[in-house]
């Protein structure tokens, strides 16, 4: 299958390093979707990541006496670790939910968020000392920097806590929701 390799030698460690960052880039993607509890898109994913690791694993396997092999073999494995990383910091998949804990009247601060199409809900609490504000706010991982930027920015000395979500269920999560959910409730009253 991979007789070009006879003929081309120093083409086996780039071709395990580039499928070693292909397979742990995608194993790193297999985890997340497992942890999101995404049952069809973790298989899928995990046959492309096993796949190319056999094949680059017989190509060590055949090469067995390669140090140079095994080399491109750990640089494809730590290279693929942090591009799993960026790949899925760049797809942001999921939701979060920002807990945000303040002494400052948060009205405004709905308001700030509201503007950026970030919606919210307040709960009053009882702190150590005196009475706190709650503001819970769910987003997509997209959006995330942007709803953290309005909350420090309202108030520098605020306590938060972002959670991953595993599943969530209705909810308003931007305008275009709640368009649709207002064009939805004018449609049913005529």
């Amino acid at each position: 299958m991979f007789s070009f390799l006879e003929t081309y030698p120093w083409l086996l460690p780039i071709m395990i390093f580039f499928g070693r960052i292909c397979d742990v880039t995608l194993g790193t993607l297999r985890i997340i979707f497992v942890s999101k509890g995404e049952r069809y898109k973790a298989p899928i994913v995990g046959f492309f990541e096993v796949f190319i690791w056999v094949v680059i694993i017989s190509q060590i396997f055949s090469h067995a006496n390669s140090i140079i092999a095994y080399l491109s073999y750990a640089a494809g494995y730590a290279a693929g670790n942090y591009v799993g990383i960026l790949v899925e910091n760049k797809i942001a998949f999921g939701y979060q939910l920002i807990r945000a804990y303040t002494q400052e009247e948060v009205s405004e601060l709905i308001k700030l968020l509201n503007k950026k199409d970030i919606g919210a809900t307040f709960i009053r609490g009882e702190g150590a000392i005196s009475q706190v504000h709650i503001v819970e706010i769910v987003i997509d991982r997209k959006s995330l920097n942007q709803a953290i930027d309005v909350i420090a920015e309202f108030d520098n000395n605020i306590f938060y806590l972002v959670e991953d979500i595993r599943y969530k269920r209705k909810g308003i999560f931007s305008s275009d929701n709640i368009s649709k959910s207002s064009r939805l409730q004018q449609a049913l009253r005529k």
